[in-house]
């Protein structure tokens, strides 16, 4: 009976230890199911600083966490997720939306994949369009009596 004891012991123990330091869950109580998804599409849109590519709503960082925190805390205060982006990247830069605006500094990042579908299509077209000139080219007068007597000895086998 006291080995039984002992053991539920140690696994309650091993539990409660084993959840400390997961970390839990976090549980936000919202009264109003809309506030609910608006928290879900702007945590799953702020990439967290810290692990790279990861969205704060999947990290488990501390800065993740203390994002999420600031989250709720601004929604409940009422603020739009326009004033709640810009706070974000006012406090951690450009970096943690997943979508960059357009900005003077972003229009090469939007305009290079446009940029470089323009120069491949215009390179594609030169290089079509040489083709078709060196095949289209008129001969010479010497090929064209080569071709002559090719054409003439063919005739007279």
């Amino acid at each position: 009976m006291a080995v039984i004891r002992l053991l539920l012991v140690t696994l309650a123990v091993w539990l409660v230890v084993g959840q400390a330091q997961a970390g839990g869950i976090e549980v936000r109580g919202f009264d109003d199911p809309v506030l609910e998804q608006r928290y879900q599409s702007l945590t799953a849109s702020l990439r967290c600083p810290k692990c790279q590519n990861q969205a704060i709503d999947d990290s488990d960082s501390p800065i993740a966490g203390d994002m999420r925190d600031r989250v709720y805390a601004m929604l409940q205060d009422g603020r739009s997720d326009m004033e709640i982006r810009d706070h974000m990247v006012q406090r951690f830069g450009d970096y943690v939306l997943y979508n960059p605006r357009l900005e003077g500094r972003t229009y090469l990042l939007w305009g290079l994949p446009a940029g470089l579908v323009v120069l491949g299509g215009v390179l594609v077209a030169l290089v079509v369009r040489a083709r078709r000139n060196a095949s289209a080219r008129a001969l010479s007068d010497e090929e064209r009596a080569r071709l002559d007597a090719l054409i003439n000895r063919g005739r007279e086998s």
